[in-house]
C-alpha cells in the first residue's frame, strides 16, 4: 500500500498511515525507512532524514494522538490532555525550512524533529480552528481514515472519490443490478 495525502491536512495525513484501523491494521510506518520515504512523499523533506527505531516510536506516537485528537474533533468530545501535550511538544520544535533555490525551485530541509514539526503544526491549525468542525471519517468499510469535508454541501462521503469513493459506488451499481436481474 502507498502512502496517500487526501485528507486535506498533513498531521490527518499522518493519522492516515494506519489503514483498517478497526479491522485488519496496516501500517505504512512499519520501519524507520518507511517514516524516512513518508517525510519525502508527503513533501516535508527533499531528501530521507536519518531515522531510528526511537525516532520511528515517536512518529508513532504523534500520529497516535493526532488521530486521537481528530476523532474527538468529529465527536464532539474532549481533547485529552496527554494527547494535547504529545502534539504540542512536537509543534514546538523548528520545523522543517524551505527557501527558493538557484533554479528557482522550491528547497525543503530538515531533521526527522523538523518534518513531525511541520505535520504537528498543520494538525494544530486544524484542532484548533473553525475546520475542525469539518474533519469527517470515510464511509468506506473498512477505511478508517479522517478528512476535511471541504466540498460546497458538506456532504462528501469517502476519504477519496479514487479509491474508497469509486468502490463504494461501484459496490452500489452491483447490488442494483444484481436485484433487478
Amino acid at each position: 500500500m502507498d502512502f496517500t495525502f487526501v485528507s486535506g491536512n498533513l498531521g490527518l495525513d499522518l493519522a492516515g498511515t494506519i489503514g483498517h484501523r478497526r479491522s485488519e491494521r496496516i501500517d505504512l510506518l512499519a520501519t524507520p525507512a518507511d517514516l524516512a520515504r513518508w517525510t519525502v512523499a508527503a513533501g516535508l523533506l527533499d531528501t530521507p532524514p536519518a531515522v531510528s527505531d526511537d525516532d520511528l516510536h515517536l512518529a508513532i506516537t504523534l500520529r497516535e494522538a493526532i488521530y486521537r485528537l481528530a476523532s474527538a474533533a468529529r465527536t464532539g468530545g474532549p481533547f485529552e490532555a496527554a494527547d494535547r501535550e504529545v502534539l504540542n511538544r512536537a509543534a514546538e520544535h523548528p520545523p522543517a525550512t524551505v527557501r527558493l533555490g538557484e533554479a528557482e525551485n522550491l528547497e525543503r530541509a530538515g531533521d526527522l524533529r523538523a518534518a513531525l514539526s511541520s505535520a504537528a503544526r498543520a494538525a494544530v491549525e486544524l484542532l484548533g480552528g473553525p475546520q475542525a468542525a469539518l474533519i469527517r471519517e470515510c464511509e468506506a468499510a473498512p477505511c478508517t481514515r479522517l478528512y476535511i469535508d471541504a466540498s460546497h454541501r458538506r456532504t462528501r462521503r469517502w476519504c477519496d472519490m479514487r479509491g474508497c469513493g469509486n468502490r463504494a459506488k461501484a459496490a452500489a451499481f452491483r447490488a442494483r443490478a444484481q436485484r433487478q436481474g
